[in-house]
């Protein structure tokens, strides 16, 4: 039997539970998938020194940037995005960090096909939004990132474009209902709206929204967020992150199946 986990803060919310412990019923196998909730990066590292039954794990708020400084190997892709959202425990001991939320991203986002002009808004600052900036960048995307804190500098993949910025960031309250129509594609990568607080959606110019516009929001619970809702008010396409977990999640599947973990 082997045992894996997801790392994070208050997550009893999580789908990766149900998700694995699902599957591994659906195979017949004697795995198991655990919540490993910590008040503390430090915490789950202390506890993670005195266990030796773990062989992966996912990582998700607030721990995708912060685990980086405790592994033995971060994946390329996942240092240039900044942030590792799987780890592979090797045969050795030796802990190796991943990104697969980039491909679960990636292959959702496929399903709406080509969207024109490639311009999005990323709500967010966070280790997912890290891999969504990633993602499109490598897509050839214009990106303005929304931030309580303009002006810092993305630290996601920077030479990517040899030195050509195709990033600006803003403050919510510098983005009006005319700049909001240049953004076809807007992808929340902020916990505003998840269970229980859904009645609440990041403080955007929804009135600028209209059926050119693609709204993600990584949430999947609930499925329909009040973001998306407004959306839907204004004939936009809308998703939310199931998929992506899903995609994600089965990366990480194979990640861990190759280790031999």
């Amino acid at each position: 039997m082997a045992k894996y986990g997801l790392l994070g803060r208050a997550i009893d919310y999580s789908f990766s539970k149900g998700f694995f412990n699902e599957k591994f019923l659906k195979e017949n196998r004697s795995d198991i998938y655990v919540n490993l909730d910590f008040q503390s990066i430090e915490a789950f590292i202390s506890w993670f020194k005195t266990q030796n039954e773990l062989q992966g794990f996912n990582v998700t708020i607030p721990y995708k940037e912060s685990i980086c400084a405790y592994l033995d190997y971060i994946d390329p892709k996942a240092e240039s995005i900044g942030a590792v959202n799987t780890v592979v425990i090797e045969p050795s001991g030796a802990l190796s960090g991943y990104n697969t939320d980039h491909f679960g991203f990636s292959r959702s986002l496929d399903d709406w096909g080509e969207i024109s002009p490639k311009k999005a808004l990323i709500l967010g600052t966070g280790g997912a939004a890290k891999a969504v900036a990633y993602t499109l960048r490598g897509q050839g995307y214009e990106i303005l990132h929304l931030s309580r804190n303009a002006g810092i500098r993305d630290t996601t993949d920077l030479d990517h474009d040899n030195g050509r910025s195709n990033f600006k960031s803003i403050g919510y309250q510098n983005l009006g209902a005319a700049l909001i129509k240049q953004y076809p594609l807007i992808i929340n990568c902020t916990p505003v709206g998840t269970y229980p607080n859904i009645d609440h959606c990041p403080e955007l110019p929804y009135a600028g929204l209209g059926p050119d516009h693609y709204l993600y929001d990584l949430i999947y619970n609930p499925e329909q967020t009040e973001f998306l809702n407004r959306g839907i008010k204004a004939g936009a396409k809308i998703k939310n992150g199931r998929q992506m977990l899903e995609y994600q999640a089965l990366a990480a599947w194979d990640l861990w199946q190759k280790s031999g973990s």
